[in-house]
């Protein structure tokens, strides 16, 4: 079946680098791999490649980086000499027109991190994790003109664990999707899948990430505060001021303290800080403006702040 099945694949991100891997290394026909044109990078703004690209050309597959596909017609004609199978999709960063959508005979084919309905958009794995969720999953679906909504082809629940980042939580999503995707290939395949409509009563948004999304808001209370600063790795991270200096604070945990909000306790080189609904953080790990990351201890002793000296 997989030598027959040809198919074009469309990512940009690490997260998408798995699915690749697993398709070309099954045997399917991977007859081409569109990504995202080459980004400036680093202190010199050097074009660097994105992880799909880095990735498609060590498998020795064809890679195009179009700048706009909606109306592009060299890129339509493309894709209309392959003949597709399939399109899948998998984290790609552009919306896709209905032409591309009409083409292949399957479909194009999305994995998409989270349980769908919940999560439609742009984070889904940092929203589910700044929003306390302990469960969230990968869904394959087929593409429609909408954001996130079309037919659910199948979904594999994956739990969070209390101490998940968005960064140690993608890496897994990513490698189960990955199977998940060629599960639903194989399927689709042998006609066994039966495509489902969402129920978007059930629906939730995770916009793109924003800088100021990373910016604590001490009324919030001490978890939710946790759960924002795991979510939000490694951007647009937490942040706040100490003495109108930006601060960085890279983990903290809830802890029973009482204390007025964004104001700070010192207990035995302990760094707390008050939060929302009487409860309070503390602060393990954090980086000064212009400083390197380090303990609350050292910061506690460079900085020596006093009892009562707020944070933003």
């Amino acid at each position: 079946m997989s030598q027959s099945f040809h198919l074009v694949f469309c990512g940009t991100p690490r997260f998408a680098v798995p699915t690749l891997d697993k398709l070309a290394e099954t045997g399917f026909s991977v007859d081409l791999v569109v990504t995202q044109p080459d980004r400036p990078r680093g202190r010199g703004l050097e074009l660097a490649h994105s992880p799909v690209k880095t990735r498609a050309l060590e498998l020795g597959l064809p890679v195009i980086q179009p700048g706009a596909i909606k109306q592009n017609e060299e890129f339509r004609s493309q894709l209309g000499t392959i003949h597709p199978d399939a399109i899948i999709v998998v984290g790609y960063g552009r919306i896709i027109p209905q032409w591309m959508i009409d083409l292949p005979r399957l479909g194009n084919i999305n994995l998409h991190a989270s349980w769908l309905p919940k999560y439609r958009g742009a984070a889904p794995i940092q929203w589910a994790i700044a929003r306390g969720e302990s469960m969230t999953g990968v869904t394959t679906m087929r593409i429609d003109a909408g954001l996130d909504t079309g037919d659910i082809l199948l979904q594999k629940e994956v739990s969070i664990a209390p101490d998940d980042t968005a960064e140690t939580l993608a890496p897994r999503l990513a490698a189960i999707g990955a199977e998940l995707m060629l599960e639903t290939l194989q399927r689709l395949a042998a006609g066994t899948v039966h495509p489902r409509q969402q129920d978007d009563s059930l629906a939730t948004l995770a916009p793109l990430l924003h800088k100021e999304d990373g910016r604590i808001d001490f009324q919030r209370t001490a978890e939710e505060i946790c759960n924002r600063l795991r979510g939000f790795q490694p951007w647009p991270g937490a942040f706040t001021t100490f003495r109108k200096k930006n601060l960085q604070v890279w983990s903290g945990r809830p802890t029973e303290s009482k204390l007025a909000n964004a104001a700070l306790a010192i207990t035995e080189d302990r760094l707390i800080v008050g939060c929302g609904q009487g409860t309070a953080l503390e602060v393990i790990d954090l980086q000064p403006e212009g400083k390197k990351r380090m303990t609350a201890r050292d910061f506690i002793h460079g900085y020596r702040p006093h009892p009562g000296e707020k944070l933003g």
